[in-house]
This record gives C-alpha cells, structure tokens and sequence, in this order.
C-alpha cells in the first residue's frame, strides 16, 4: 500500500491505483468523463486535471497519473480549477444542448461558453468525444466496430468508411456506455437499429413467448460460454422465470 496527501488528507491506496482513484478514496468528488473503471484510463477530457505538489510541482490528469509514495496532491488549486473549467467551456461550445453537460458545467459555475463549435450540418451535437464507445467495443467486446473519423471541429466517431459495419454484433454496450445518450438503439420487429453505426440486424425470438430479444450475431456467445446454451433461446423473462424456478427445486428439493 501507498501513503499519498489529497487536500490535506491522508490516504493509503493499493500500489497500482491512479491519482484519480486516491482522490475519491479520499472523498472528494472530482468530475469525470472520459473515465470508466472497466476501461483502460483515456486521459481525453481533461475534467479530472488536479495539481500536483510533490515530488514535483506540475498539472497532471488524474485519470492516467500513478499514486507515488509521499506524493502531494490538490484538487482546488487556482490553476487546476481553471482547467477544469476551460475543458467544460469547450464541451459546452460543442454540445449546446446536451443536459448532462449543462448539469456538469454549471456544478463548475460555467453557464456560456465563449467556444461556439455548432456542427458542420448545423444539427445538435451531442456526442463529447469521451471515446467511452470507442473503447469499450475494442477493450470489452474484441471488435473494432467503430472509430475517430476526421479532425478538430469535424471529428466524430463513425463505422470504418460511414458504412454498415460488419463488426457491430448489436450488443448495445456503446449505447449503455455513453453519458450523454447520443447514441440511440432501436428494437422494431424482429430488427435492432443502430443509426449512428448505420446498423441494422436481426433478432432472434425466444422459444418460449415469441418475443424479439438478442441479435443473431451474438450467437457465437455459445462457443465461447457453452453454460449459457440452454438460456440463448429464451428472452430475459423468460430466461429469469426458469432460472427462478430452478433456483426453487434446488432449494426445496
């Protein structure tokens, strides 16, 4: 374990844990975006930016820095709070009308933003660029589904060349992960839409209700954990009352 100082107040921390991770140890709320526990640290928005003491004096992201034995950290400096509130300045100037970011920006006192970016087709923007969906289909799912396309005010994330990706199994984590609900999953019939990939797939249907639930393409979940093969054809309803009634034979029997 590792002793480390954040606003004054002492904290022992695994030898593997990030600034970021000493902070919250410590109590202190410090906003994030880009950062997810399950994902490797990105370091892209700069919300977590802290200022640090010792061993050296210098801004570092909380997200990505190492805890070092000794080190001095502080969250409300002058200097990092003006970060912080520049970062916000900039996601604020490009998703306008994004609640989640005004809620966040105004905890920050930041109410306008002097950076007007409106998107190039003069639609809302509301993705922030976190790179959370990026990452989590690479780092959780295996597939490179999608990625950046382009640079400064015209990048995005898209499917490889704006096409139907072959890659989207239509999983939904993007959608789950994304804080700012920009990107949008839809279940009509037996087809699941993703617009923002330009996806569509087939869903199969449970052998017990008939209800549209999974895509086909997840089927190969079943080589890979044979356990779940007798649940792959029911539904989640269906699949939690056998489970239950399971469970209850177990459990009296």
């Amino acid at each position: 374990m590792i002793q480390i100082t954040v606003n004054s107040v002492s904290v022992e921390v695994a030898e593997d844990a990030t600034v970021l991770q000493a902070v919250r140890a410590a109590g202190i709320d410090l906003p994030t975006l880009c950062y997810h526990e399950g994902l490797a640290p990105y370091g892209a928005c700069r919300l977590c930016m802290v200022s640090l003491k010792t061993p050296r004096r210098e801004l570092i992201a909380a997200c990505t820095y190492p805890v070092e034995e000794g080190m001095v950290v502080q969250t409300d400096t002058r200097q990092a709070t003006a970060t912080r509130r520049m970062s916000l300045e900039f996601l604020l100037g490009r998703c306008p009308e994004s609640e989640w970011i005004q809620e966040l920006a105004a905890k920050m006192g930041v109410n306008t933003s002097r950076f007007g970016t409106a998107s190039a087709d003069g639609k809302a923007d509301f993705c922030v660029l976190c790179g959370l969906c990026v990452r989590v289909y690479r780092e959780a799912i295996g597939a490179n589904a999608i990625g950046f396309i382009g640079r400064g005010e015209r990048r995005k994330v898209g499917s490889p060349f704006e096409v139907n990706s072959d890659a989207c199994i239509g999983c939904g984590a993007c959608v789950e992960i994304c804080p700012t609900a920009a990107i949008h999953m839809d279940d009509r019939g037996n087809i699941r839409s993703i617009p923002n990939w330009r996806t569509e797939l087939e869903l199969c249907d449970c052998s017990v209700c008939g209800q549209f639930y999974a895509p086909q393409k997840m089927a190969f979940l079943k080589d890979l954990f044979p356990e779940i093969d007798p649940f792959w054809k029911l539904c989640p309803a269906c699949r939690a009352q056998r489970t239950a009634r399971q469970w209850i034979r177990e459990a009296y029997d």
